[in-house]
């Protein structure tokens, strides 16, 4: 499932680099569903608006972040202390991001390095352990894993497909931030040569470390730990090589690489509230667009930690984590469905009059698969799961597909009472402008000019 959910965040890889170097600036998505589905017009953005508000979520790393503090601490996460340091944290990211955009960044990226150090000494560990080198074996006490014998390997499966893309989504939500630098491309020096090399480079790096990760856990932390540890797997990696007492230390290292991804998403996605202010098409766009008083995305950052904190306090204890991922990644699996066929649609007769002609090309199948893996993605979980298995404890199966749906909805009801029923009933017709703001930033805005003049 790794392998597979690798490949897929590969042929997105190659279908972003190849979008983002055609359209060279900020905002991601947004830029290209706009460029391709052009009509009706403003329909794609402000469907596009509340999506984007939705995917970038903290919450479910929020959690994760929580549970390893709570464990850290010697207590046991419960849904409470989990929520509680989970509100904490946002707070603190929307605080550093939103008044010392500097510092915010610093640490950012010092965690994000930090993260990758971690990464990277988890799984040498685990390689040592299966090597049987001295001083890395389990410790007595704890069950020595038998995971790589192959009728153990796939005891308990079962041939699910709802169950199989709840597990895909978890793998590809690992991946998330593999378009991130579409985001802010306006900000990238030479962004075309940036984009084509790292972006690729990081990938790999990332990959070929969760892929090490795995069989580290693996060769450490048995089955049956791993499934009944919900998401602090590397805590029991840690005290079955190291013991109790280091457990707790090191999984403080874990708290802070969640930390620096999400500092990282939540500015990223506050910058894309900040576009969708600039595009004129949220209301109070003014208050959105502006970088008062600060000189950072506030207003973003406080609707993307609005959102965050309402899914960590709502959702049902025992589905949160995983009603999160699901809603995001289906979210997602939506966009990139609509993302990789309008590329398609670019190279066709139909579209011809776009004069695509990016300096790096995807190959076709490659954006042909991603299409195709990502319609799947969001056709399965509308198959109700195989006699005797749940999705969630307390939510209906179809949960996330029909909040995903709805916000769709949401979007395009917002477009039709703006967009066509507001200004025949008023008589006017939008016009767009573009004004500079007292803070140097410029955004549209539209004028309703009568239809009589």
């Amino acid at each position: 499932m790794w392998i597979l959910g690798a490949l897929i965040v590969a042929m997105g890889t190659a279908v972003y680099i190849e979008l983002g170097t055609g359209l060279r600036r900020s905002g991601g998505e947004k830029n290209y569903l706009e460029f391709i589905y052009r009509r009706p017009e403003f329909l794609v953005t402000c469907a596009y608006s509340i999506y984007a508000v939705i995917t970038g979520s903290a919450a479910a790393n929020s959690v994760v972040f929580g549970e390893y503090v709570i464990h850290t601490l010697g207590k046991e996460p419960s849904r409470y202390n989990t929520r509680f340091v989970a509100f904490l944290c946002l707070t603190f990211i929307l605080l550093i991001h939103g008044s010392l955009v500097k510092w915010g960044l610093r640490l950012q990226n010092s965690l994000a390095m930090f993260k990758l150090v971690i990464l990277s000494a988890i799984a040498l560990s685990g390689l040592l352990s299966l090597a049987g080198v001295d001083g890395f074996a389990v410790r007595p006490g704890y069950e020595v894993p038998n995971n790589f014998q192959w009728d153990k390997m796939w005891e308990g499966s079962r041939s699910d497909a709802n169950a199989f893309v709840t597990g895909l989504y978890n793998v590809i939500w690992s991946f998330v931030g593999y378009s991130t630098a579409n985001y802010a491309l306006s900000e990238v020096r030479d962004p075309v040569r940036t984009i084509k090399r790292a972006v690729p480079m990081a990938m790999l790096a990332v990959t070929a470390v969760y892929m090490f990760i795995n069989i580290a856990y693996f060769a450490v932390v048995s089955k049956n730990d791993i499934l009944g540890s919900k998401r602090i797997v590397a805590a029991l990696f840690f005290r079955n090589l190291f013991g109790e007492k280091m457990e707790r230390a090191l999984s403080v290292f874990i708290a802070l690489s969640t930390l620096g991804n999400l500092l990282s998403g939540q500015f990223s996605h506050g910058r894309v509230v900040q576009e969708l202010g600039r595009e004129g098409l949220l209301p109070f766009s003014a208050f959105f667009a502006s970088n008062k008083p600060f000189g950072a995305p506030l207003a973003g950052l406080f609707t993307q930690y609005l959102v965050s904190v309402a899914f960590v306090i709502f959702p049902p204890p025992g589905d949160a984590y995983l009603f999160m991922i699901s809603l995001s990644s289906y979210c997602a699996a939506l966009i990139n469905t609509l993302v990789s066929f309008g590329l398609l649609l670019l190279y066709t007769s139909y579209l011809r009059a776009y004069d695509w002609n990016p300096p790096f090309h995807a190959p076709k199948f490659v954006i042909v698969l991603f299409a195709i893996s990502n319609i799947f993605l969001v056709t399965v979980p509308l198959i109700p799961p195989a006699s005797g298995s749940r999705t969630y404890e307390h939510l209906p199966y179809w949960s996330h597909a029909v909040v995903a749906f709805s916000v769709s909805a949401i979007g395009i009801a917002y477009w039709f009472f703006w967009v066509k029923w507001l200004p025949k009933r008023k008589g006017y017709r939008l016009v767009r402008e573009s004004v500079l703001q007292e803070d140097g930033v410029s955004r549209l805005v539209y004028r309703k000019v009568p239809l009589t003049l």
